[in-house]
């Protein structure tokens, strides 16, 4: 493809983006549907544009007051500052203007700082979002901030059924492709860079699913076990379905609910890979709908995995922090009490209950659990750190954090664990 209609491809597609009526990644999916005709896009070109607009979305308030110093529509502007590709390949598709330009901004580009330039340049974070990080983080912000900034690496978790880490690991050595062990998940491993591995046979038979090591970790918090009655409250695709199901070993019954049917609809080819015939998906209206009713109180285990901000996922999905507002995030927090206190009623005497999210804001975490504590005296918190060291899983403790003993919540960052930021609360039915 040549240098001049890749980068037109780039503006275009940086403009799309930045209108925010969709998610990035559908924007970018869309894009490369509806233009296959116009341009000839390949893996290479595939990759150059979908990179260029993350890091676009990454380094937004960096490149916009760059920006102010060049010329032509600015959507190509920040498609030349986001670039990602060979800077010779680039250069060919530039005028001398636009060279000239860009040598002068490559002094500021790796740091965010040099004259006239702020922290929001550095950060790239809205400043609504900033106040609630530093209280958390005090010092270690910026190293969150460093964080965001990179991709994050491809987490898959072995399917337990049907395969082994070392095997599983062999097998993808055998395809090229190095994986290491995750830290702290049992299940996990990790691989730098994004290989094709849908299209591999360690994931067509079903012996991986594609899941952060985070996602991972609040499957085993739930710890399901042999023959019990279970429900994934908030199931969407079916990730925590799928490995909840492998824990339970296929027994018992395991239901998936979520008020999108959609989202439901891409559980069943995973289904149908993982071998699990334990699981029962359900589309329900509401958190009230007549199928919750009937299960009240004859469940052992539920996860709630409320729909959040999702700002815990900011390296994959950058555009979020421009898509949110505190606005929204005051919705979500009405929406989790609710469905919390919801799914709650599914429980029998001894069951346990885990409310999770991919936030990394108090008010969609600690401020829930709490409240939700406060006004259900028959549910005990429980230490996550206790549960996952009895799992055996390595380092517990440091991921976990609370108010009193230290160890109550498991709370995620990336910037310490190399998960997406989570959240996750447990309690036990008296």
């Amino acid at each position: 493809m040549h240098p001049k209609a890749l980068l037109d491809a780039c503006s275009e597609l940086v403009k799309l983006t930045l209108k925010f009526d969709h998610p990035a990644d559908s924007v970018v999916s869309h894009y490369f549907r509806e233009n296959r005709a116009k341009y000839a896009f390949g893996p290479r070109e595939r990759a150059t544009l979908a990179e260029t607009v993350y890091t676009v979305l990454r380094k937004k308030l960096l490149f916009d007051a760059l920006a102010q110093g060049g010329s032509g529509p600015k959507e190509r502007r920040l498609a030349i500052l986001g670039y990602h590709g060979p800077r010779d390949f680039l250069a060919a598709a530039l005028t001398d203007n636009e060279k000239a330009w860009l040598q002068a901004c490559d002094a500021v580009l790796p740091t965010g700082t040099g004259p006239g330039l702020l922290d929001m340049h550095r950060h790239n974070l809205p400043d609504w979002l900033v106040q609630p990080l530093k209280a958390q983080l005090g010092n270690e912000f910026w190293a969150l901030v460093d964080s965001l900034a990179r991709s994050a690496p491809l987490d898959l978790r072995v399917n337990m059924l049907n395969a082994k880490r070392p095997q599983v690991q062999a097998e993808l050595a055998k395809e090229g492709i190095k994986a290491s062990l995750t830290p702290h998940s049992p299940w996990g491993l990790r691989i730098d860079g994004k290989p094709a591995i849908n299209k591999m046979d360690v994931f067509t038979r079903g012996a991986v699913e594609v899941q952060d090591e985070g996602s991972q970790l609040l499957a085993l918090l739930l710890d399901a076990k042999r023959g019990e009655m279970v429900v994934d409250f908030c199931a969407g695709a079916g990730g925590k379905t799928l490995a909840i199901g492998a824990t339970m070993r296929n027994t018992g019954r395991l239901y998936a609910f979520d008020t999108s049917a959609h989202r439901l609809d891409a559980l069943k080819p995973r289904l149908a890979r993982s071998g699990l015939s334990n699981v029962h998906p359900a589309a329900i209206a509401h958190e009230r709908d007549d199928r919750i009713k009937r299960l009240a109180g004859k469940i052992d285990r539920v996860l709630v995995d409320a729909p959040c901000s999702g700002l815990g996922t900011l390296r994959r999905n950058p555009d979020l922090k421009w898509r949110q507002s505190p606005k929204s995030v005051e919705e979500m927090v009405v929406k989790q009490t609710a469905i919390l206190q919801s799914a709650a009623r599914l429980l029998k005497p001894g069951g346990r209950l885990v409310y999770a999210t991919c936030s990394i804001l108090p008010a969609e975490n600690e401020a829930i659990a709490q409240a939700f504590s406060e006004v259900n005296s028959d549910f005990t918190p429980l230490p996550a750190a206790e549960i996952l060291s009895n799992l055996e899983v390595q380092g517990a403790a440091g991921l976990c954090s609370g108010p009193v003993t230290g160890t109550e919540y498991l709370r995620l960052w990336p910037h310490r664990h190399a998960t997406d930021g989570f959240f996750a609360a447990t309690w036990e039915k008296k």
